[in-house]
C-alpha cells in the first residue's frame, strides 16, 4: 500500500476550478471533528486519529491546495496566502454544511489557518485541540531558527525546498524524536511532493510565514491573536512535543498564558510530529477529552 494505515475513501470538492481533496469518515449525522494540517504534511498525518474517532464522530480532514492529494496549481492560478487558505477551509465546510458543534484539531500551519477560521465563526467552535502550533505572532522570547531563516531566502528556498525537497525529507527525519519514522511512513509523507511543481506549495508556505509588519498575512495574525480571548470558555486540550525546535516551549507557554484553564499534556521525548511520535499517548487523550466535554 502506498499510504500505510490510510484506508480511506477520497473525496474532492471544486474550489474555484481547483480540486481540494479531503477525508470524510464517520456518520454524516455525527458531531464533526475538523483536522487541519500544516507544512509539509497532509491529511496522512491524522490517519490514526481518524481511525480512532470515526466510529463515533464525523472526521473531516482537508489537504490544502498544493498539498497531499489536492491539485498542485502554479503561481498563475492560485494565491498561496494565509487568507486564501482560510477561505478554502470555510468554503469546504460550507459546501459540506458543517456549520456547528465543531471540534477543531490543529497542527503547525493548521493552527493559524484553523484559528483564523474560528475567529470568523466562533459560534461554530465547541472544542479545541492544539498540537504544536501557534495562533499568534512569534513569542517575544523566541528567535527564528536558523533553518527557517535560511529557507526564507528566495534562492535557497527554491534550491533546497522546491528543488532538493529538503523541507519534506528533513521533516521525516527530524520531526520525530522517540524513534526513527518507519521507511514506508516516511515515503508516504513525501510521496505527494515528487517534483519541482508539486513542491511549490511547500516552498510557498515557508515564504508565507509573517514575521514583521507588512508581510502578507501579518494583519490576519493580528486579528486572530486579538480574538483569542473569545475562546477562553471553550474546552481546550493541548498536547505538546517538547523536542520541537520550531514550535517549542516558548509557544506552549504562550498558549498556557492565554488559556490557563486548558488541559495540557507535555511529552518530553516527542517532536513536532507528535501524532507520529506519541500517537499511543495522545490519541486516547483526544478521544477522552471529546467525550468528557459533551455538547
Amino acid at each position: 500500500m502506498l499510504y500505510p494505515d490510510y484506508p480511506f475513501n477520497n473525496h474532492y470538492v471544486n474550489l474555484r476550478g481547483l480540486k481540494l481533496h479531503y477525508l470524510d469518515e464517520g456518520s454524516k449525522d455525527a458531531e464533526p471533528v475538523v483536522m487541519v494540517h500544516g507544512n509539509p504534511s497532509w491529511s496522512f498525518y491524522y490517519r490514526k486519529l481518524v481511525q480512532t474517532l470515526s466510529p463515533d464522530y464525523r472526521c473531516i480532514v482537508p489537504d490544502h491546495i498544493g498539498m497531499g492529494l489536492s491539485d498542485k496549481p502554479s503561481n498563475n492560478n492560485y494565491e498561496f496566502t494565509l487568507d486564501r487558505r482560510v477561505d478554502d477551509l470555510e468554503e469546504l465546510l460550507d459546501q459540506l454544511k458543517v456549520n456547528k458543534n465543531i471540534t477543531l484539531v490543529v497542527h503547525d500551519w493548521g493552527g493559524m489557518i484553523g484559528m483564523a477560521f474560528a475567529n470568523r465563526y466562533p459560534e461554530r467552535i465547541k472544542r479545541l485541540v492544539i498540537l504544536n502550533t501557534g495562533a499568534f505572532h512569534l513569542p517575544k522570547d523566541k528567535s527564528v531558527p536558523w533553518q527557517l531563516v535560511l529557507s526564507r531566502i528566495p534562492i535557497f528556498n527554491a534550491i533546497l525546498n522546491q528543488g532538493l525537497n529538503l523541507f519534506c525529507l528533513g521533516a521525516v527525519k527530524y520531526c520525530v524524536t522517540r524513534k526513527p519514522m518507519p521507511e514506508d511512513v516516511g515515503q508516504a509523507y513525501v510521496a505527494p511532493y515528487n517534483s519541482w511543481q508539486n513542491r511549490l506549495a511547500v516552498k510557498k508556505f515557508v515564504e508565507a510565514i509573517p514575521l514583521k509588519p507588512g508581510d502578507n498575512g501579518y494583519d490576519t495574525i493580528d486579528k486572530v491573536e486579538q480574538g483569542l480571548e473569545q475562546f477562553s470558555a471553550v474546552p481546550m486540550l493541548i498536547c505538546w512535543g517538547l523536542k520541537d525546535f520550531v514550535f517549542d516551549e516558548h509557544f506552549l507557554n504562550e498558549w498556557e498564558k492565554r488559556f490557563p484553564k486548558a488541559e495540557t499534556h507535555r511529552f518530553e521525548d516527542a517532536g513536532h510530529y507528535i501524532l507520529e511520535d506519541a500517537a499511543e499517548d495522545v490519541i486516547p487523550l483526544i478521544n477522552e477529552f471529546i467525550k468528557n466535554h459533551p455538547i
